[in-house]
Parts: C-alpha cells; sequence; structure tokens
C-alpha cells in the first residue's frame, strides 16, 4: 500500500476508535454551509463528521474487523463518529437530513453489528441518554419510596389515634 493511502487508513481508524458506532452518510446533495451547520449539531453530542474514500473506509473497517458495509459504499460517504451517545447522534441526523430532504443514512454499525438505515430510525426514536437515565432513576427510587412510606404509616397512624383522643378529651368533634 502506498504510504499516503497507509496514512489515510490510518486516520480513518482514529476516527473509528473514538466510538462504539460509525454512521454512514451520502453527502452529494449538501452545501459547504450546511455541512457546517451539520458539524455544529453533532457537536452538541461530542460527534464528528468526516468526509472519507470508500475503499480507505472499506480497508479501515476490514482492519478493525468491523461488519462489511461493502454494498453501501458507493458514490460519495461520509461517517459520523464520537461522543457516547448514539441514539441522540441518529436522532440529530435524522431530525438534519429530514428537514435538508438532500441527504439520507446509508447504514451504520453499532458495537460492531452492522445497522440499516430502518434500524438507524428506530434507534433514533429512542429517549434521548438524560431521559433514559431519569427513567432509571425514577424506577431504582422507586422501592425505596415506597419502603418509606410503608414505614411512615406506622406512626403516623399512632399520631392520628393520639390526636383525635386529645380531640375527644377536649371537647372538639
Amino acid at each position: 500500500m502506498r504510504p499516503e493511502k497507509k496514512y489515510l487508513v490510518e486516520e480513518v481508524n482514529e476516527h473509528l476508535n473514538k466510538s462504539d458506532y460509525v454512521y454512514l452518510t451520502n453527502y452529494e446533495r449538501i452545501t459547504v454551509d450546511e455541512i457546517a451547520e451539520l458539524r455544529a449539531q453533532l457537536a452538541e453530542h461530542d460527534a464528528e463528521f468526516h468526509v472519507v474514500k470508500n475503499t480507505i473506509f472499506g480497508v479501515a473497517a476490514e482492519s478493525k474487523e468491523l461488519p462489511d458495509m461493502a454494498e453501501h459504499l458507493s458514490g460519495p460517504t461520509a461517517i459520523i463518529v464520537g461522543g457516547n451517545n448514539p441514539s441522540g447522534v441518529a436522532k440529530a441526523l435524522g431530525a438534519f437530513f429530514k428537514k435538508k430532504e438532500k441527504v439520507e443514512i446509508k447504514a451504520g454499525i453499532l458495537n460492531e453489528k452492522a445497522l440499516d438505515k430502518a434500524q438507524i430510525e428506530a434507534l433514533a426514536k429512542l429517549p434521548g441518554l438524560e431521559s433514559l437515565r431519569a427513567q432509571l432513576l425514577g424506577l431504582l427510587t422507586q422501592p425505596g419510596t415506597g419502603l418509606v412510606r410503608v414505614l411512615n404509616a406506622v406512626p403516623q397512624n399512632v399520631v392520628n389515634i393520639l390526636q383525635a383522643k386529645v380531640r375527644k378529651e377536649n371537647g372538639d368533634s
């Protein structure tokens, strides 16, 4: 392999090492300003947008033993990698591409498993990472809250009985 190609493969490998996922997109009809806008939106999720040559990506993916994406490596291809929120990034990509109506997600890889366009769209419909954390926290605190209520009920009932007795003795009805 020529040194310049070897350098490009190493560069793509560095990008692939940044996360457990990679999304392949077609960027054929997107302007430079729109790419800058997309990069800004992805930066909010610590993700990056990189234009790559199909053959270079294929070699890099093969060297990392990722699933074969050859059927999706035609035409202009860009990769999106980085961050620890694949569903949030998929959501941002879906919203951006839906708004632009020009570009589409080709495929992806998540935890070394190939994803098709429909699976990425389903991933984008999942709640965001913060929302999932909040739901998990709610589930974890629910049993403790119930236990506190049960333990608090017995003394509260005793207090209510004593208050009723005091009111009865004082002639309050």
